[in-house]
């Protein structure tokens, strides 16, 4: 085998980190629709239960789902092997996304790796990731924080970058541009003046603040009143209040690419 292309690590993993991601990945079209149900994550860490739970996640929308669990590190792939089961697997690689059979995965979910990259390392990355996908996979990229509360990430198909989406916990939300620390590495150094996702946080942050009266209500109905007014004003919003109430936001990727 060739040597797995990425470097190791933390590793860091928690129990529900990436729920608030795999609830979105489980209502992505391609779920449903692929022909060959295979998903990978890539670069699980230390132990393999964020793998076990993106399974299980799931298998609620695609019962005959099998989820990949890829690492670069060969003891936390020994270490990880001890949990498979029925629908569950691991192996060693990295961004080449190495899978038998030629298969192609048809979403690959890559959450808090290139974190600990250069910027200008991601393209690269991003490109070598989507050229392993099915025609109509999806490669979905990001960061969260170590409880699962805050999360983003870019949701990208074979020809590139098309979603940026934002999580948030709302029950003790101070303000939306907490995200700030976890945008993924392709954002995280372009919240300055001038650029795109420095203008949304601060355009979130104004919305929230001017739609505090709606607090009496819960936080939820607050949110989907920023998202709604976030719409109104221009922004490429995509969803519905379905969606916003989880305390989600999903946008064009045109909207925050870098400048």
């Amino acid at each position: 085998m060739a040597r797995p292309v990425g470097r190791i690590t933390r590793g860091t993993t928690n129990v529900n980190r990436l729920r608030r991601v795999d609830r979105w990945i489980a209502a992505q079209p391609v779920i449903r629709s692929a022909d060959d149900p295979l998903v990978v994550d890539l670069g699980y860490g230390a132990s393999a239960t964020t793998t076990l739970e993106l399974r299980d996640r799931l298998a609620a929308a695609r019962p005959d789902v099998v989820v990949v669990g890829i690492e670069i590190d060969p003891a936390r792939v020994r270490l990880a092997s001890a949990a498979t089961r029925d629908g569950v697997e691991f192996r060693l690689g990295g961004f080449e996304v190495p899978l038998p059979g030629g298969r192609q995965p048809a979403v690959i979910r890559a959450l808090n790796v290139l974190r600990q990259y250069d910027e200008r390392e991601v393209a690269d990355a991003w490109a070598t990731m989507c050229t392993r996908l099915q025609p109509d996979g999806l490669l979905v990229e990001g960061t969260c924080d170590e409880i699962g509360r805050v999360a983003s990430w870019v949701g990208l198909t074979p020809e590139g970058p098309r979603t940026f989406t934002i999580s948030l916990r709302l029950a003790d939300l101070d303000v939306p541009s907490v995200v700030a620390e976890r945008l993924p590495k392709a954002l995280i150094h372009r919240n300055v003046t001038g650029e795109r996702i420095h203008e949304l946080l601060l355009t979130l942050d104004r919305l929230w603040a001017m739609h505090a009266p709606l607090g009496v209500y819960g936080p939820r109905q607050r949110w989907i009143a920023v998202v709604a007014s976030l719409r109104e004003a221009g922004w490429p919003v995509r969803g519905t209040r379905a969606r916003w109430r989880l305390g989600e936001l999903t946008l064009d990727w045109a909207a925050v690419v870098p400048r």
